[in-house]
């Protein structure tokens, strides 16, 4: 199948087609109960079993794979294996993270562990994993991407709930540096994978490490994105409740950017953020108050820089990847 299409856009629905029935054939195998789970969480079916229209999220991490494999003379199906591996990885660690973050809505509707419980939740999240090394077992070119991913995955989330644990300012405060590489491997990891499983099953096993590296700067430049539209999105875009970052007091880049700049804005956040818990004027407040001492310019600054190393990267690299640049660039330029 061609994936080729001039906007990214079109691109996605195409990787989309090509990744849906294969993934369903993947989930089929599990008990049906967590076959249920599994259809809700991705999206298929609400929480009684019913197929329905929900949200199923913007696989672009499948479609990187697919998109990777083409540019490098490929075709998308040599590169299905990941594809499903990296959305059935990404469902999983979604899955997790509203039960540690005690997050209720995700994508407009109940969090998996709301709807079913925390402990089916974490059982579905697991059979996810099992389900996503299983996809490339036997493909030995591909499956060291995934498994480093994985353990990049658990240290980048392992880091980022340190950090919740940390002074907001002092000798103990999370710096820019620990954020980068927090981002490189919460959200960087599978990106990375995505894109050297991509190139390995398409043929070019000798593209992989450097496409990993630009999987992981695009996923820092994701990461900083998500957290402006944490505290700046609109919840009826992005499905999950407003200033929900800044209520867990986590540390996200535009909190830490307006934090280090050296004007009234920034002591006062600091105090605000120092008193403890806020209510819903303190929150709006807060955010205003990271937006008036630099914290939003300088995240969209960072992430701008990030890209763009990812896509010189494409552009050393994978010189005839015009779909998965678009698609790298709509990952970055966002609402939701």
């Amino acid at each position: 199948m061609n994936l080729s299409h001039p906007s990214g856009g079109g691109a996605m629905d195409r990787c989309r087609d090509l990744l849906e029935p294969a993934l369903r054939e993947a989930v089929s195998v599990l008990h049906p109960w967590g076959a249920g789970m599994a259809g809700f969480a991705l999206g298929w079916s609400d929480a009684d079993g019913r197929p329905g229209n929900g949200d199923r999220g913007k696989a672009v991490r499948p479609a990187v794979a697919l998109l990777s494999a083409e540019a490098v003379g490929g075709t998308a199906e040599s590169a299905l294996p990941g594809a499903v591996a990296v959305e059935l990885v990404h469902a999983f660690s979604l899955v997790h993270d509203d039960i540690i973050d005690h997050d209720e809505w995700r994508r407009h509707r109940e969090a998996l562990w709301k709807a079913y419980g925390v402990g089916p939740a974490l059982l579905a999240g697991d059979a996810l994993l099992a389900l996503a090394v299983g996809q490339l077992a036997g493909w030995p070119e591909a499956i060291p991407y995934l498994s480093a991913a994985l353990v990049e995955l658990v240290q980048g989330q392992t880091a980022d709930m340190a950090f919740e644990n940390r002074p907001w300012r002092g000798p103990n405060e999370v710096t820019v540096a620990e954020y980068t590489d927090m981002a490189a491997g919460k959200t960087g990891g599978l990106l990375g994978a995505a894109a050297a499983t991509g190139v390995a099953l398409g043929g070019a096993p000798e593209l992989a490490d450097p496409l990993r590296d630009m999987g992981r700067d695009l996923g820092v430049a994701f990461q900083i994105v998500d957290d402006m539209l944490g505290i700046w999105g609109d919840p009826g875009v992005t499905g999950k409740p407003v200033y929900g970052d800044l209520r867990r007091a986590k540390k996200t880049f535009p909190v830490l950017a307006a934090l280090a700049a050296d004007v009234p804005a920034a002591r006062e956040l600091s105090a605000l953020l120092s008193a403890g818990s806020m209510d819903e004027g303190s929150l709006r407040h807060a955010a205003d108050l990271v937006e008036e001492a630099g914290g939003r310019d300088a995240a969209r600054s960072l992430a701008d820089r990030y890209m763009s190393s990812a896509l010189e990267m494409v552009d050393r690299h994978l010189p005839d990847a015009g779909d998965l640049r678009a698609v790298c660039d709509s990952l970055v330029n966002r609402v939701h």
